[in-house]
């Protein structure tokens, strides 16, 4: 293998030591900038005066914009969040609706997230990054129906993936579609009704 072969491409680094540091200077470099500018304002320039990282060290690793987004929510995705362990599906389902009221409910705390989305819209690149993110944040809370499974709560064969989509679904329409208001009465109305639904069999597979 060639030394231009295993080297790594734009938006991909190896953790550990100084290069771990440098990628998260960079990482919340551009979470910031989100933030203040949305990505149509952020530019490599910016995120390497930021950071403190020389635009060039950005260039070589990153490659460009699109390569510094991704790699800030590859990074995210690499964290120790845990889903919420309550001791009942609706209070877990509860817990994972009001974490999105916190994130977006406040213009404050949802700018970077909102600019991650939107930037979605706007580069494949980024589209990729931010499934990746969700399918694996998903994964994850695949715990929360195998535990009510258990307990008797949800049927056997109940799609996790589909609770957790319909827990956050209405409120993430509301925050990001329409611009309405979300709260923590509304987190748990969704999660109410989702848990109801997960009672009565509608994400478990159809019987004949």
């Amino acid at each position: 293998m060639s030394a231009e072969s295993a080297a790594p491409t734009p938006g991909t680094v190896r953790p550990g030591g100084r290069t771990a540091r440098t990628r998260s200077a960079v990482r919340d470099a551009v979470l910031t900038g989100l933030a203040e500018h949305g990505y149509p304002g952020l530019t490599v320039e910016y995120v390497a005066e930021r950071s403190g990282i020389h635009k060039t060290t950005v260039y070589r690793r990153w490659g460009s914009v699109e390569g510094l987004v991704a790699d800030a929510l590859d990074l995210a995705g690499e964290d120790a969040w845990t889903p919420p362990d309550t001791g009942s599906l609706e209070g877990d389902l509860r817990a994972l609706a009001r974490e999105v009221t916190e994130t977006f409910g406040s213009a404050p705390a949802a700018a970077a997230p909102t600019a991650f989305i939107a930037a979605a819209f706007q580069s494949e690149r980024a589209a990729e990054a931010l499934r990746d993110f969700y399918t694996e944040r998903f994964a994850r809370c695949e715990s929360v129906v195998r535990r009510a499974v258990d307990r008797g709560e949800a049927p056997s064969g109940t799609d996790a993936a589909a609770v957790v989509r319909a827990v956050s679904a209405p409120l993430f329409f509301r925050a990001l579609i329409t611009r309405e208001p979300i709260d923590t009465p509304l987190a748990d109305q969704t999660a109410a009704a989702v848990a109801a639904a997960v009672r009565a069999g509608a994400y478990s597979p159809a019987r004949g």
